[in-house]
């Protein structure tokens, strides 16, 4: 049987001419910054989103976890969403490791933070708080983009205000496909990023931070520290670089099932918000255990969850989402 996985793009298999890649890589060791595939992938994603320097870490968690390590020392604090993956999906990572303070808010229904809200929870320069530093804002926002107009008012507000800036770029180029612009227009907005390859982008490993030489050195230091160097490495950054080359324009294909999969649940009459990218969020209540079942007897993988996300990607091909909605029917009786 084949299998349709909709639990999300991290799933994603390397494609043929990806693995080509990986087995042609030149190679070097990366610890000493020997390897040229590496040193390659940090420079390209550097100059292609405007930032002076950039790291390869082994996964996203890690490159949100030294961005925010390299941004705030000791007892600083940052304002993160309530829902975002730096706050919630990280392991509390920031606050085991860099002993970094969390401040979430609950965010608007376009995935942006109220920046009034924002302002209201800045700190006070006493000694009784923790100090604020930093503003993490998440693109993609569970599949919604984040309006460029929102990404210049909260660049123009934290440097008023002092703050950093950091972008939880996991489906960066998500967003500037759905946008129809390139990568850096949204970037350009930050301090640092953190841009995922192993997602939409279909990489098996990796993701890589960019910011300031001096951000970036310190960076640098610290994955030494939490144990992310990395020696050959330039086997897994070909996948990156291959897919920068050949699995970025494709994402508007995944845009468009996800499209296509929502409508096909409208119609059948449950309950879908509106999608921006390739994740579908559909209501199906207390039987979301047993329609995780149903599908996974027709090879389709799910998670379980009443507010149900299915994500596509560039292993869901068109004709998959027809028997997705099929099973969804047939569930539903």
């Amino acid at each position: 049987m084949s299998i349709i996985d909709l639990r999300s793009d991290t799933v994603t298999q390397p494609t043929a001419g990806m693995r080509e890649a990986m087995l042609a890589a030149e190679l070097g060791d990366d610890v000493y910054g020997e390897d040229p595939t590496v040193n390659r992938l940090e420079q390209r994603l550097a100059r292609e989103l405007g930032f002076a320097a950039a790291l390869f870490v082994p996964t996203g968690t890690m490159s949100n976890l030294l961005g925010l390590m390299a941004h705030c020392e000791r007892g600083d604090e940052y304002i993160v969403g309530q829902q975002a993956h730096t706050y919630k999906y990280e392991g509390g990572g920031a606050a085991v490791l860099g002993s970094i303070q969390p401040q979430p808010l609950d965010m608007e229904a376009d995935g942006s933070l109220d920046l009034a809200r924002v302002e209201a929870a800045i700190k006070q320069d006493d000694f009784h708080f923790a100090r604020t530093r930093l503003l993490a804002l998440e693109n993609t926002m569970q599949g919604k983009v984040l309006p460029l107009d929102y990404l210049a008012e909260a660049r123009a507000f934290t440097r008023d205000k002092g703050l950093a800036l950091h972008l939880d770029g996991a489906r960066l180029f998500n967003a500037s496909v759905r946008l129809g612009v390139e990568a850096r227009e949204i970037t350009r907005h930050f301090d640092s990023v953190s841009v995922c390859l192993s997602k939409g982008l279909g990489a098996p490993v990796g993701s890589v931070l960019c910011g300031s030489e001096a951000l970036i050195g310190k960076a640098r230091r610290l994955r030494k520290m939490v144990g992310g160097g990395m020696r050959q490495a330039g086997v897994l950054a070909a996948a990156g670089l291959y897919a920068l080359d050949h699995q970025v324009e494709r994402l508007v294909e995944d845009h468009a099932n996800a499209d296509c999969l929502a409508a096909g649940l409208r119609e059948l009459g449950y309950s879908v918000e509106p999608v921006q990218t390739n994740m579908v969020y559909v209501q199906v209540g207390e039987r979301a255990s047993e329609l995780k079942a149903f599908c996974a007897e027709r090879g389709i993988h799910l998670s379980a969850a009443p507010r149900l996300r299915m994500v596509t990607h560039l292993n869901v091909g068109a004709d998959a989402i027809g028997q997705v909605i099929e099973a969804f029917a047939a569930f539903r009786g």
